[in-house]
């Protein structure tokens, strides 16, 4: 029951309780108010079910709501016709209300029809309620307000069926610039949960094995001292693999800024589970691996805040590009990696150089993933100039609008080269 609160019975003993304890519920007054209702809805209760109900209740003592509800479905209705509204009395007085002994004294209304039923009921077998209902009494009920009638699902009976989705799944598919404040947390552990696994390449380092490739003449010289230098038994092996260094270049400019904040979790899981390389750019490229690299995510964003000072600003994609090749990328971070670029691809410089940027970039690196939040829209078409001109040297052109989008993301680093 809602509050934690116990039902007794008028004829229970009532055991000595500390100072600040609730009261416990006043079982006669709930299953009055319980039987109003039931009757005003068009269900006919009578005294004596009534009585047979909470002497149920008494003996029973249930500790969950389902049991109570299939105790008062079983002495309470005389027919399947009335299940539907004593489902939608039920959740009026034992899943509407946190504390059921206001209805004390109180006359139920008579005109206000009772409320639908949050979700559908289990008519199988109680035990299937009870397995459902994991949740103990004292926990609070959460109430789910009923939606306009004609918006839901239609059942067998011709009821509405009320479809509330539930936060993980409204988290999943709402689009990263509409999440909230509460949501943008959440969506911490969202991204730490991503599975980073970009391609491997083939390494300088060898290791043994009995089927490899590669003769290993060290060691099968010593294993031929027992063997009167006869080299009877070879040991061989084979290359090494390591996976190839991850790139994450995030466009925090003003078109981006209702993802940026998004995005920079983004990157700071990529930095934390993938030891990838990040950085962001508006006017001008900013390394933000280091300050992106501490398990305080908190911190982590107000650091990486803090470096970049064009934030929300202008759009040089192509100058970005150019300082990244030019400082990092030919000195051995683009050199086959995977580079994946955030950006809407509005561009204030000329195209003509994000083009030529794109391009060495592309001799560069192994892969290139362009991630458009803008292109999950269902009109998009590449026809801005800085996109239009990026996008002929692009292996992978992904959206990454939401959290489910970002599975897309994570499928485009992980395949081969196109």
């Amino acid at each position: 029951m809602g509050g934690g609160r116990a039902l007794n019975g008028p004829g229970d003993d009532a055991p000595a309780r500390d100072e600040g304890e609730p009261a416990p519920v006043d079982l006669a007054a709930v299953v009055a108010a319980f039987a109003d209702l039931l009757h005003a809805a068009g269900v006919p209760v009578t005294p004596e079910r009534s009585g047979r109900f909470a002497s149920t209740v008494a003996l029973a003592r249930p500790a969950m709501l389902d049991e109570i509800y299939w105790a008062g479905r079983v002495t309470l209705l005389s027919g399947a016709e009335q299940v539907a509204a004593y489902d939608r009395v039920f959740d009026q007085v034992f899943r509407g209300m946190l504390d059921v002994a206001d209805w004390r004294g109180q006359a139920p209304p008579a005109t206000a029809p009772p409320p639908r039923s949050a979700r559908a009921r289990p008519a199988e077998r109680p035990d299937d309620g009870a397995r459902a209902g994991a949740r103990s009494a004292s926990a609070a009920p959460r109430v789910t307000p009923p939606a306009p009638p004609g918006t839901g699902e239609r059942g067998p009976d011709g009821a509405d069926l009320l479809a509330a989705a539930s936060a993980d799944e409204r988290l999943g598919h709402t689009d990263l610039a509409d999440l909230t404040e509460d949501e943008l947390a959440a969506l911490r552990d969202v991204m730490a949960s991503l599975r980073w696994a970009a391609p491997r390449r083939a390494s300088r380092r060898t290791a043994r094995h009995p089927r490899g490739r590669l003769l290993d003449l060290r060691a099968t010289l010593r294993r031929a001292r027992t063997t009167g230098g006869d080299p009877v038994r070879r040991s061989y092996r084979y290359r090494t693999d390591r996976p190839r260094r991850l790139v994450l270049i995030a466009d925090v400019s003003g078109s981006m800024e209702p993802y940026a904040r998004a995005y920079l979790h983004l990157l700071h899981g990529a930095v934390r589970a993938a030891r990838a390389d990040a950085f962001v750019f508006a006017t001008r490229l900013t390394w933000l691996t280091r300050a992106l690299a501490t398990s305080n995510p908190d911190l982590a964003l107000r650091r990486a805040t803090a470096a970049a000072p064009d934030w929300s600003g202008g759009t040089r994609i192509g100058e970005a590009l150019k300082t990244f090749t030019d400082v990092h990328g030919r000195r051995g971070m683009a050199r086959g990696a995977v580079i994946v670029i955030v950006s809407d691809g509005w561009e204030t410089g000329d195209p003509a150089v994000l083009a030529e940027q794109m391009a060495r970039l592309a001799r560069l690196a192994h892969r290139i993933v362009w991630v458009n939040p803008r292109s999950a829209g269902r009109d998009y078409q590449p026809l801005v100039a800085g996109m239009a001109a990026a996008l002929p040297h692009v292996d992978a052109f992904v959206s990454g609008h939401s959290v489910a989008a970002l599975d897309e993301v994570v499928a485009a680093i992980g395949e081969p080269r196109r």
